[in-house]
């Protein structure tokens, strides 16, 4: 390749997760550590299970399983948020879902950057999940008016960023050097920097009224709070962080440990407490903070309509009942009602199937293409499925679980202690925000199912035929 031909999305994205994959790492020492847990449980989990291992290498998530991983931002302002969305578009992502995070008392609501389509989330299925902060939840108007100020006066984004955006858009792309250098200054608008752009007294009073508010507004820029690598066993893992002298939360959020995992589990080890210094002050006088910390996920199946209605019921029954404190207690009640619970919800990749509440994908079998029929005529997908003609594959839950994030920001912030209340979103504030409608996830996937249905029916018509007896 020439250094004046254009570079794909996919490989400007893959150069930007390793690169943040390499900057976070020694950011956070931690995170190299929990990085080679999870390696070390995903070797073991597929030495012990050559069945799994054969699902995910049909459907393409063996090779990329090393590379999942998702980052988390906050940003403070209308303005950061758009000029965010063209930065992660030059890479191939856009925004999907609205996450109100309310739920949890956190006065901020969010979207999910990732590439859409299967091709190229087979390349790189980086996603960043991307919070706005909002000021309207904060009740103090004069603190809500001091802090706007205060984000105005700031630039996230450096002029080569901004420069290297607007060539993208107009190029239609970047070539080699010029993705190499975009990929550099884009990285400096999430670099941590432990010094605050306020002084002691007003970060004070801002962590007051909440601490995600501080930590938005009082730094250079929206420092990246956490990366996470996926596991095929969270559960093992949870275990094993205290012997690598890390500290999990007390509880894994999302859904129970299943045969048939659905959606996202997520856990992560407590936030840092790292020196910051505050304007005007010396080193000898630094305070701390409390911003960044190590995740890790399971994914599962993703779950239609029907299927998330029911999650949905069962999450919020367990939450509304099973209390756990800052400091874990209740843990154990609540994994054990949690998993007595979900029993409603069938834990057999047929029942989700046959009960249409889960996606999945199809693909036509070697014994199905070996009995095509002469007359190009194909049988319903069921009848196909009976056979053993079309095979299916869960598809991969991609995005996030409001309720989930809600929980891991309030390991982020110091508390366990789920989130049980109402939320108050505001979708049409956020796109406007963002100057465009989020993707709706669910349509993503039925969309991804339906075209796998399409392929597999073509496959077996286009079959070279046997002769009908």
């Amino acid at each position: 390749m020439t250094s004046t031909a254009p570079v794909g999305s996919d490989e400007i994205r893959s150069l930007f997760s390793r690169a943040m994959s390499e900057m976070y790492r020694a950011e956070v020492p931690q995170y190299g550590t929990l990085m080679s847990l999870v390696a070390e449980v995903n070797e073991a989990t597929l030495e012990a299970g050559p069945d799994l291992a054969e699902q995910l290498r049909r459907a393409g998530e063996l090779g990329r399983l090393s590379d999942e991983r998702h980052g988390a931002i906050r940003l403070g302002t209308a303005a950061e948020l758009a000029t965010i969305a063209r930065l992660f578009a030059v890479m191939g992502m856009a925004p999907v879902g609205y996450y109100d995070l309310s739920v949890a008392g956190i006065p901020v609501h969010s979207t999910a950057f990732r590439p859409l389509g299967d091709a190229a989330l087979a390349a790189n299925p980086f996603r960043v999940f991307t919070s706005l902060l909002r000021l309207d939840l904060v009740a103090d108007e004069a603190l809500r008016a001091e802090a706007a100020a205060i984000l105005s006066r700031r630039a996230i984004f450096t002029p080569g960023a901004i420069e290297l955006i607007e060539t993208a858009e107009r190029q239609g792309g970047l070539t080699r050097p010029q993705a190499e250098r975009f990929v550099r200054e884009a990285l400096e608008t999430f670099r941590w920097h432990s010094e605050a752009t306020v002084d002691r007294e007003t970060y004070e009073r801002l962590a007051s009224a909440h601490r995600l508010v501080a930590d938005v507004v009082c730094f250079k820029g929206p420092h990246i709070n956490h990366l996470t690598p996926r596991t095929l066993d969270i559960e093992a893992v949870q275990r094993a962080m205290p012997e690598r002298g890390i500290e999990p939360k007390a509880v894994i959020e999302g859904p129970p440990e299943r045969r048939c995992p659905v959606l996202l589990r997520q856990t992560s080890f407590k936030a840092l407490e790292e020196p910051i210094r505050f304007l005007g002050e010396g080193a000898a006088e630094a305070g701390r903070h409390s911003a960044r910390f190590g995740e890790i996920e399971q994914r599962g199946v993703a779950l239609t309509p029907e299927g998330r209605a029911i999650y949905d019921a069962l999450l919020s029954g367990v939450r509304g009942e099973v209390r756990v404190d800052a400091g874990g207690g209740g843990a154990s009640d609540y994994a054990g009602e949690l998993a007595a619970r979900f029993h409603a919800l069938p834990d057999d990749w047929n029942e989700l199937r046959g009960g249409g509440l889960a996606f999945f994908r199809y693909a036509a079998t070697p014994a199905g293409l070996a009995a095509a029929t002469r007359d190009g005529t194909v049988a319903p997908l069921e009848d196909l499925v009976a056979a053993g003609h079309v095979a299916f594959d869960p598809i991969v839950y991609e995005d996030f679980l409001p309720v989930s994030a809600a929980g891991i920001f309030q390991s982020n912030l110091g508390s366990d202690a789920q989130a049980n209340a109402a939320g108050s979103g505001n979708r049409a504030v956020f796109e406007a925000a963002l100057g465009q409608p989020v993707h709706d996830e669910i349509a993503l996937y039925a969309a991804a199912q339906a075209t796998s249905i399409e392929r597999a029916l073509a496959a077996l018509s286009a079959a070279p035929r046997r002769a009908v007896a």
